[in-house]
């Protein structure tokens, strides 16, 4: 019987390996790949140039619980002080890597834009991937990621059950000094799991859905949804500088990518293997486990990225 059981977890994990999350969407279940992916370029624009990142609240979030994603945004930016190594922004630094292999040899530069606050739920409880399109469309457009961030009371289609976020872009419209051009935006979608699925989208910071049951690890600024937000927004930000239309870096089906973060399933740390997240940095003072530093004296844990450079999933720690 064990022998059995044990059959069937190796099939779930062989499984899960190879049916791959939907645009860019994370899911947290899924083997350590043991061969490394090499995504290729199909010859698409990568997001260049200063970029803002426009932050859309869908829902009620403590002041607390905004200032860790906006701190994080922050955090990205090199010419931000950061004494303490590794950081957030040498973290960002492997992306660069796909910029070097681009022809054009364009370069990224990422900073903390607007704050549009919908606290009223103007579109309801229940949202669709129109809906969130909608509501990205509610900052800037030009030179910017609209990312759209849920709070733990709304739904949204496909949340929890085969995607923790996803990034796509959609349609600008054609007024003031672009009319008659067409041009897209990129935006980003990441739901606050706390109540929904913390097991599926906050993991490590809770005990997970399948696989091992290990014991989960302290989240680093004391929030499981939020710092579970963070690790899906973090993938999600690499994977839209790198493939933000849709023929940029990834391997597989346009439809379903593997991209700079995605093609790193559950690696936050040297030595990682299913079920366990790597070795990491423990605070001493709270047990929290991070693996990057960031602004205003906050820790994050990040998920590894693939570097095109080794061919190998690159971690800071």
């Amino acid at each position: 019987m064990a022998s059995f059981a044990s059959h069937c977890v190796l099939k779930l994990f062989i499984l899960i390996s190879i049916f791959q999350i939907s645009l860019a969407a994370r899911k947290l279940n899924e083997l350590v790949q043991d061969q490394p992916q090499l995504l290729r370029y199909h010859n698409g624009p990568l997001l260049s140039g200063k970029i803002s990142i426009n932050l859309i609240w869908y829902g009620k979030f403590q002041p607390s619980q905004k200032a860790i994603i906006s701190d994080f945004i922050s955090s990205l930016s090199e010419h931000q002080s950061q004494n303490s190594q590794p950081s957030v922004a040498s973290w960002w630094k492997t992306t660069e890597k796909y910029y070097h292999l681009n022809s054009k040899k364009a370069t990224l530069s990422l900073t903390l834009g607007k704050q549009i606050v919908d606290e009223a739920y103007s579109l309801g409880k229940s949202l669709t991937n129109e809906h969130i399109v909608e509501l990205a469309s509610k900052g800037d457009k030009m030179n910017a990621i609209n990312v759209v961030l849920t709070s733990a009371d709304v739904a949204v289609d496909g949340f929890c059950l085969n995607r923790c976020g996803t990034h796509g872009s959609a349609s600008g419209s054609k007024t003031g000094h672009i009319k008659g051009k067409n041009y897209k935006f990129a935006y980003i979608w990441v739901g606050n799991s706390e109540i929904q699925c913390p097991g599926y989208c906050a993991w490590p910071f809770h005990q997970p859905i399948y696989g091992p049951q290990n014991q989960p690890l302290v989240a680093p600024n004391n929030d499981v949804g939020l710092d579970g937000m963070v690790i899906n927004l973090a993938g999600l930000l690499a994977g839209t500088a790198t493939n933000p239309f849709g023929n940029g870096y990834f391997q597989g089906p346009k439809e379903a990518p593997l991209e700079a973060a995605s093609a790193c399933p559950g690696v936050y740390g040297k030595g990682a293997y299913p079920g366990y997240a790597g070795n990491l940095l423990v605070d001493s003072t709270t047990g929290a486990s991070y693996n990057a530093y960031g602004d205003n004296g906050r820790k994050y844990l990040l998920p590894a990225l693939y570097d095109p450079s080794t061919s190998s999933c690159s971690t800071l720690v």
